[in-house]
């Protein structure tokens, strides 16, 4: 089992920045790939940003507003975002799977964490 713990969000003006984190608090399998989903109201959900081993992919909506970033001393996934909009107010989640993100992204990842609110005002 893996327990991941998302914190963060919250309110915040167009244009202004926001960083998640994401804590891996319990860790019983060994994780290849972690990366960010969000799921905006009313839509499902939809992949944001994906890190492995093999590198960092973006979703095309958010690319060059967003960095995906880990810190393996602290078990910790971070995403800074910048310049935000009022289409990106959604619930966003961290995710972890076991296989590679190349492998991952054809299913359904293996763990999410219940999410944080991010709410765009413009």
């Amino acid at each position: 089992q893996v327990e991941l713990v998302e914190s963060g969000g919250g309110s915040v003006q167009a244009g202004g920045s926001r960083r998640l984190s994401c804590v891996v608090a319990k860790l019983e399998h060994n994780i290849e790939c972690m990366g960010w989903f969000r799921q905006r109201p009313g839509k499902g959900r939809e992949e944001v940003a994906t890190i492995d081993k093999g590198g960092i992919i973006y979703a095309e909506s958010m690319k060059g507003r967003i960095t995906i970033s880990k810190d393996n001393a602290r078990s910790t996934l971070y995403l800074q975002m910048n310049n935000l909009k009022s289409e990106d107010t959604a619930r966003y989640y961290c995710a972890a799977d076991r296989s590679w993100c190349s492998y991952a992204r054809r299913g359904i990842f293996d763990y999410f964490g219940r999410g944080t609110q991010v709410t765009v005002s413009s």
